[in-house]
């Protein structure tokens, strides 16, 4: 399948010539006062820096879901394949008390209701997938109400007079899986009592109240804890003065077992089947970042049928667990570590399990004695190394001292996937850097919107 056309660029190009500085002046003005009355913060920054959404084309936006769920398909085989084989299990570099809580049976068939892929649109293959948030995938709800404020903004206006304009929300999605999931768990239809379980000094704590917000809106009751407030007696998991039937996680597990150790309340009731978590420990397998180096890696080709061998050759990058050993890169063996060594430029070093953007080096941005203290690092605690993939670009305005200014930053697509079957939803962070990634500080988030000429 080949990728189609990406949106036409003139659709931007018309967006900013209806964006004068008096429209553009107006329309910042209510983006400000629209992103602090909605909360709209990472931590003390403001989520959105520019002044237009992402536009995607609706056949551009159609290849974007096939293809994400066909590579999808593919980590959903790993996961069978990791659970049933040790020898495949050991690839994802899991710690024992993580092996230990993956083969938890978490009461219901997916083994990450929600998830995100991380991608980028580049080159002829159309569609490069890095990463897979299968543990806790943030931004939905950030994602939709961002949608809102931007609908409403004043440079939208002129724009709606030529191009249908068509949202793409996530948070539903998000709040569906977690009741499907409970409902699986506990053979019962009638709605549970949620907990949003976090770190209370963690920046997306606006984002967990938009989602309490929504949830209660529809009927759910739902409270915002931390998990060293949650009390585990009587068979139930307690939280806020009150049984809880569900836990929307996310808190990272290795940060819950480092300051709460394996014996915390919620990882007690969860073993004990005595409260539905979503996503479940199982996820931890998905969310390694190994499990693509599982996908692309040669010596497991045999676990893949054709299709998913076609999907992980088009869009999963070279990605290899860093270890001495002898492998394949582009149909030839390659004695790994040295290898790597003298191709910096063409690769990035990623720590197994972290977030943020926290341990990552581009190796490109980094000399070469660098380059080697970061290999002696990945030697020693699991990292992977992945091939650099060509990073998309696109204009975008912002008001600076009054005046519009257009300028390119780069642009990440990163759908959200539903109960493990389809993708629905897209977040998209741009960035002036080459790491785009919010959380590490240098990038802004902005709706995504499907257009069509009227």
């Amino acid at each position: 399948m080949s990728a189609p056309a990406a949106v036409d660029p003139g659709v931007a190009e018309r967006y900013h010539e209806l964006l004068t500085d008096e429209l553009g002046q107006e329309t910042q003005a209510q983006l400000d006062e629209q992103l602090r009355r909605r909360g709209l913060y990472f931590g003390d920054r403001p989520l959105c820096t520019v002044l237009r959404p992402r536009f995607m084309g609706a056949g551009q936006y159609r290849f974007l879901q096939q293809r994400v769920m066909a590579v999808v398909r593919a980590f959903r085989r790993a996961h069978e394949a990791a659970l049933g084989d040790d020898a495949v299990l050991d690839q994802l570099r899991l710690e024992e008390w993580e092996r230990r809580l993956v083969r938890v049976d978490p009461g219901f068939r997916a083994p990450s209701p929600v998830s995100r892929v991380d991608a980028f649109f580049a080159g002829q293959g159309g569609i490069a997938l890095t990463e897979y948030n299968a543990e806790t995938p943030a931004g939905a709800g950030y994602n939709d109400v961002l949608t809102e404020v931007f609908l409403g903004l004043p440079a939208m206006r002129p724009f709606y007079r030529l191009y249908d304009v068509r949202a793409l929300p996530a948070r539903h999605n998000t709040v569906n899986a977690l009741l499907e999931a409970y409902h699986e768990w506990s053979g019962r239809r009638e709605l549970p009592r949620v907990a949003i379980l976090d770190w209370e000094d963690v920046p997306t704590q606006s984002e967990f109240l938009l989602f309490q917000q929504y949830m209660e809106a529809n009927g759910i009751a739902a409270v915002i804890a931390s998990p060293q407030d949650a009390e585990y007696r009587g068979g139930r998991l307690h939280v806020d003065g009150g049984p809880v039937d569900l836990v929307y996680k996310r808190v990272l597990l290795h940060e819950l077992v480092d300051r709460l150790g394996e014996d915390a309340a919620v990882l007690r009731a969860v073993r004990d089947r005595a409260v539905c978590m979503v996503n479940p420990p199982s996820c931890k397998i998905l969310h390694k970042k190994a499990s693509l180096a599982v996908l692309s890696d040669e010596r497991n080709a045999g676990l893949f049928d054709h299709d998913a061998r076609d999907a992980i050759a088009r869009h999963v990058p070279w990605t290899r667990v860093v270890e001495e050993r002898r492998t394949t890169f582009d149909g030839r063996e390659i004695d790994l570590v040295p290898w790597a060594e003298s191709n910096k430029d063409d690769l990035v070093l990623k720590p197994n399990d972290e977030y943020g953007g926290k341990g990552i080096v581009l190796g490109w941005e980094v000399d070469a004695p660098a380059w080697r203290e970061a290999l002696a690092t990945a030697l020693r605690t699991p990292y992977i190394v992945q091939r650099r993939i060509a990073r998309e670009r696109e204009p975008y305005p912002s008001l600076v001292d009054g005046r519009v200014v257009v300028a390119e930053r780069m642009v990440d697509t990163a759908p959200y996937v539903a109960h493990g079957e389809f993708v629905d939803g897209c977040l998209t962070r741009l960035s002036t850097a080459a790491l785009l990634n919010v959380t590490a500080g240098g990038g802004s988030q902005v709706p995504t919107f499907v257009v069509e000429k009227r």
